[in-house]
């Protein structure tokens, strides 16, 4: 079962990917096996994260982006990070809407994933859903996050080149630097700079990157800051083109660099993982037990109070010690 799934995936199969992705996401059991055996086809794609606050316009900016990429003869997958919804826990914003017209395209394949109450950065789904295209054999992978202002940062552990998307007038460029987001930015992109504050947003990242040029300059790349119009396709062509030269700066790193960059990364990501893993199957244990339910008894009938009650379940489940107040 797990090596006949592989194969249609490996082969480019878009419903078994879809079926996959879709099963990652809901937690079914299976999957990581499946991720295992795929493992050893990914490594191939570069992967591009989209990111920046609500009503930037970052839909537009990936969708032609597609249209830029396919006009190249290059395979895109797509993964938009939307908002989970309190109802059934799917993505509520749909992003595969606004890029309808790439629906019919076999090299390209787009994939609305929730945020699983997730804030600022990536789920693991995610990750793994990454993995399921590239092993696909895509050539770029396009990750939208939601976009959450102060910890949208997660997206820079995954990506080769993370894009930094803001608009003038709206106080984006300052809420970047605020947020520390400046510091992941490989490029930054003023989209709608039809609008009267862009060229004062341009001069501000541009300062601000000349206040830090020292330590972008040891990374062997200076952010670039563009210009455009998503809505209008002006300003995509230069955006890839920048992408295009960030791969080959990364590329161009000393060896020791690059490998010790990778195992920054995969320690991040397999710590990530673990603690993933840990509070899934911890809670699940809690949860699952004939002491939850008693403590949830006696919290509702007032017998026992919620702290308590979490003091002794960690003290039985887990051998936690209880909470002692350090006053």
């Amino acid at each position: 079962m797990v090596e006949s799934i592989v194969e249609k995936i490996v082969k480019g199969d878009v419903r078994t990917a879809a079926r996959l992705i879709r099963d990652i996401d809901n937690g079914v059991q299976g999957t990581r096996e499946i991720l295992k055996a795929l493992y050893r086809y990914t490594g191939k794609a570069y992967v591009i994260g989209i990111t920046g606050a609500p009503g930037v316009g970052k839909s537009t900016v990936v969708d032609q982006m597609v249209r830029g990429l396919r006009k190249n003869n290059k395979t895109v997958g797509v993964l938009a990070i939307d908002p989970t919804s309190p109802l059934s826990g799917g993505a509520i914003l749909g992003d595969r809407i606004r890029m309808q017209r790439h629906s019919l395209d076999d090299g390209v394949f787009i994939r609305s994933l929730a945020t699983r109450g997730q804030f600022g950065g990536l789920t693991q789904s995610t990750r793994s859903a990454i993995d399921v295209l590239d092993a696909m054999g895509k050539d770029y992978i396009i990750v939208e996050t939601v976009g959450v202002g102060q910890d949208e940062i997660d997206i820079a552990r995954s990506a080769h080149t993370t894009v930094i998307v803001v608009v003038p007038g709206m106080g984006d460029h300052i809420q970047v630097i605020k947020a520390g987001i400046f510091e992941v930015g490989d490029i930054f992109l003023v989209n709608k700079s039809d609008r009267p504050d862009a060229a004062k947003t341009l001069s501000d990242l541009r300062a601000m990157i000349d206040i830090t040029s020292r330590r972008f300059k040891q990374a062997g790349w200076e952010p670039p800051v563009l210009l455009a119009e998503a809505i209008n396709n002006k300003g995509i062509v230069e955006l890839l083109d920048e992408i295009e030269k960030h791969r080959r700066s990364r590329k161009a790193l000393p060896r020791e660099s690059i490998v010790r960059h990778k195992k920054a990364i995969a320690r991040m990501e397999l710590m990530d993982m673990i603690k993933s893993r840990l509070v899934q199957e911890t809670l699940s244990r809690i949860a699952d037990s004939l002491e939850f339910k008693k403590c949830l008894d006696c919290i509702v009938d007032g017998t026992k109070d919620p702290y308590s009650a979490c003091d002794e379940l960690l003290s039985t489940k887990l051998n936690f010690r209880e909470y002692e107040s350090s006053e």
